[in-house]
C-alpha cells in the first residue's frame, strides 16, 4: 500500500474509532465483520454472555424481524431502514445501557450490510416531555387545556392554606348563549370568538402582586374546553379579593368583540370556588365551579355566583331527575292533560266547546305526580324536550280526533299545544308537525300552536319558522302577552291568529283600572288585526266579567276547570249546558 493509501486508511480507522455513533459492517447473514468502540458500548448490554459475533443474534429479542427485512430487500444496494426505533431491555447486568436505539441499515452489495446505531434514549425522553406539554395545551387558544387545568389545580389544591392567609380560588367562566353565535354565524366565527376571549383573558389577568408571606399572587387563565374557560387564583392575601377579580373579569370580558365586519356583544357567567385549608381534589373543584356557574346562568347570566354545598345537593337531585326523565320517556310515564278554553258570553254564560289546551304531566313511579315546573327546564337543557314535545303533540292530535268521532258537535273545536324554544330552533319542525297531522288525521285548521311573546320576537329565523307553520294551515297563538319583549305597536309584525293575555293582567283587572285599560287596549289592537283574544288565569266570576266586558273572546282558568285527563274532560263537557257558539 502506498504512503497516501496508508494515510487514508489510518484516517478511516481513526474516524471509525472516534465516531460518536455505532458503525457495524456485517455479512448478509448478520455476522459482524467490523465494529467501532461505540458499537461495542451500545451492543454489549444486549449481548447474552458477551456473544457479539452476529448482529441479528444480538438484537433478536428486540428486533426479530431484521433477517427477514434484509432478505426481502431485493435492490442490489440502498437503504433498508432508517431511523427505526428499537426499545431495548437491559437485563444482563448493564443497567446503564440504552433504553431506545435508533437503527439505520444499508445494503452495500449482495454480501455486505452496514448498520448505524444511535442511543436515542434522551431524544425519546425529550419528545415525551414535549408531547406531555402539548397534551396539556389547547391548540386554538394556546392556553392550558382541561388536562393542564387539572394539573395546575392539583398543585394549587395540594398546598392551599386559606386559614394562614394564602388564599386560592377557581373561577369557571362560560359564555352565555354561545350556541347562538355558532348557529347564526358558523363554527369558524365561533372559533375566532373563542380565540379573542382567550386573548382578552390573557391581557386581563395579573400576576406578580405581593401575596401573604412574601410570595407572589398569580392569576392563570386556562381553556377548559368549548366555550368554557377558567382562571386559577393563587396566593391571594384576602378572600374578598376573589370577588373583585371576578367583577374585573366580567367587566373586561363583556366589552364588544370585533370579528371581521361583525361586532359582537357577549356576556359571561362565572362560578367561583374558594379553596379550603386542606388539600382538595382537582376534579371536585372543577365540578363545584361548574355547578356554581350553572346557577349563575339560571339566574340570567352575566354574573358571578359562589359555590355553596347545597348547590351540589341540588345538582345531584337534578341529575337524578334527568336520568328518571329519560326513563320516563321510554316507559311512557308522561301523559297529557287538557284545560278547557271557553267562549266568553254575556251574563256570565260560556261556550264550553271553544277549545282545550294540551299540557304535559309526569306520573313518577316513586315521587307521584310531577308538575312541568320541575322537569321542563331539565328537558330543555338536555335536549329531551324534542321527544317530549313531539309526544305531547302526537297524543293530543290523536285524542282530539277521537273526541270528534265520539262527541260530534259537542267536541272541542280547537286544540292548543305549546312549542318550546328548542323546538322552534329545529329546522325540521314543520316536517314533523306535518307528519303528525297526517298520521293522526287532525285537521290543520283546528290545531293552534302557542309560543311565548319573548320567543316570537327572537328574529328572522324564528319568523321564518312561524311562517312555515302557517303554510301548513295551523293557527298560531302568542302566549303570556304582556310579559315579553313585544308591544302593541309591534303586534302587527307577528304572524299570529290569537293573543293570550297573561294571567298577571287578568288577576288584577277586577281591582285595577290600569290593568283593565291594558286588557281593553290589547283587545282593540288584536281585533283590528283580525286576531282573537284569550284571557288566561281566570279564577273568579269578577275577573271573567271584566274580561268579557273588555272584549276578550275566550277565557281559561280554574274558574272553569283545572287541567283534566281525556276521560275526565269528556265528563266535564257532558255536564256543561251552555249553547254552542257560532
Amino acid at each position: 500500500m502506498s504512503g497516501d493509501g496508508e494515510l487514508a486508511y489510518e484516517a478511516l480507522i481513526q474516524f471509525l474509532y472516534r465516531a460518536p455513533v455505532a458503525l457495524i459492517q456485517l455479512q448478509k447473514d448478520g455476522a459482524i465483520e467490523i465494529l467501532n468502540p461505540m458499537a461495542s458500548r451500545l451492543l454489549m448490554p444486549l449481548a447474552p454472555d458477551g456473544d457479539m459475533e452476529n448482529f441479528f443474534h444480538v438484537l433478536r429479542r428486540h428486533a426479530p424481524d431484521l433477517p427477514r427485512l434484509c432478505a426481502d430487500f431485493s435492490a442490489p444496494q440502498g437503504v433498508i431502514c432508517e431511523g427505526r426505533r428499537i426499545g431495548v431491555e437491559t437485563t444482563h447486568g448493564h443497567a446503564d445501557g440504552p433504553a431506545v436505539l435508533s437503527l439505520g441499515l444499508l445494503k452495500l452489495d449482495d454480501n455486505r450490510l452496514m448498520a448505524v446505531l444511535l442511543d436515542a434514549t434522551h431524544e425519546v425522553v425529550r419528545e415525551q416531555r414535549m408531547l406531555a406539554n402539548a397534551a396539556q395545551v389547547d391548540a386554538l387558544t394556546q392556553l392550558p387545556n382541561r388536562a393542564g387545568t387539572l394539573a395546575l389545580l392539583r398543585k394549587m389544591g395540594a398546598r392551599a392554606r386559606a386559614a394562614s392567609g394564602d388564599h386560592c380560588a377557581l373561577l369557571l367562566v362560560n359564555l352565555d348563549r354561545f350556541k347562538r353565535v355558532n348557529d347564526t354565524l358558523g363554527n369558524a366565527v365561533g372559533n375566532q370568538v373563542i380565540a379573542l376571549v382567550a386573548e382578552r383573558l390573557r391581557t386581563t389577568v395579573r400576576s406578580g402582586g405581593r401575596a401573604a408571606g412574601g410570595g407572589l399572587a398569580v392569576e392563570t387563565p386556562t381553556h377548559v374546553g368549548g366555550d368554557e374557560f377558567a382562571v386559577l387564583l393563587d396566593g391571594l392575601p384576602e378572600r374578598a379579593i376573589v370577588e373583585r377579580i371576578a367583577g374585573r373579569l366580567l367587566e373586561r370580558l363583556g366589552k364588544p368583540y370585533r370579528v371581521g365586519e361583525q361586532e359582537l356583544a357577549l356576556t359571561f357567567s362565572l362560578g367561583m370556588v374558594v379553596l379550603g385549608a386542606g388539600a382538595q381534589d382537582a376534579d371536585d373543584l372543577l365540578r363545584d365551579a361548574a355547578i356554581a356557574m350553572t346557577v349563575a346562568k339560571s339566574q340570567g347570566g352575566n354574573r358571578m355566583v359562589g359555590f355553596q354545598q347545597e348547590m351540589r345537593d341540588q345538582a345531584l337531585l337534578r341529575s337524578g331527575l334527568e336520568a328518571d326523565l329519560r326513563t320516563a320517556i321510554e316507559r311512557a310515564e308522561l301523559f297529557n292533560v287538557y284545560q278547557p278554553v271557553v267562549g266568553l258570553m254575556a251574563h256570565g254564560r260560556m261556550d264550553p266547546g271553544a277549545g282545550v289546551e294540551a299540557l304535559v304531566r309526569w306520573r313518577h313511579p316513586v315521587r307521584g305526580l310531577v308538575g312541568p315546573v320541575e322537569f321542563i327546564g331539565v328537558a330543555e337543557s338536555t335536549g329531551m324536550i324534542h321527544a317530549i314535545g313531539e309526544q305531547v303533540l302526537a297524543t293530543a292530535c290523536r285524542d282530539f280526533v277521537a273526541w270528534q268521532r265520539q262527541l260530534g258537535a259537542g267536541a272541542p273545536r280547537l286544540l292548543a299545544v305549546n312549542l318550546s324554544r328548542a323546538q322552534l330552533t329545529k329546522t325540521d319542525l314543520c316536517d314533523k308537525v306535518a307528519a303528525i297531522l297526517a298520521a293522526s288525521g287532525m285537521p290543520a285548521a283546528q290545531l293552534q300552536l302557542e309560543i311565548t311573546e319573548s320567543l316570537a320576537a327572537q328574529g328572522a329565523d324564528i319568523q321564518q319558522q312561524l311562517l312555515g307553520l302557517k303554510q301548513l294551515g295551523v293557527k298560531l297563538a302568542l302566549d303570556d302577552f304582556g310579559t315579553g319583549y313585544s308591544s302593541l305597536s309591534s303586534l302587527h309584525l307577528l304572524p299570529v291568529d290569537t293573543v293570550k293575555i297573561d294571567r298577571s293582567f287578568v288577576s288584577l283587572a277586577a281591582s285595577s283600572a290600569h290593568h283593565k285599560v291594558l286588557i281593553e287596549a290589547t283587545v282593540l289592537v288584536a281585533r283590528s288585526l283580525g286576531m282573537t283574544t284569550v284571557a288566561e288565569g281566570i279564577e273568579t266570576v269578577e275577573q271573567a266579567e271584566v274580561a268579557h266586558a273588555q272584549g276578550c273572546d275566550k277565557g281559561q282558568g280554574y274558574l272553569y276547570s283545572r287541567p283534566l285527563e281525556s276521560a275526565a274532560l269528556l265528563q266535564w263537557l257532558a255536564t256543561q249546558q251552555a249553547p254552542a257558539a257560532g
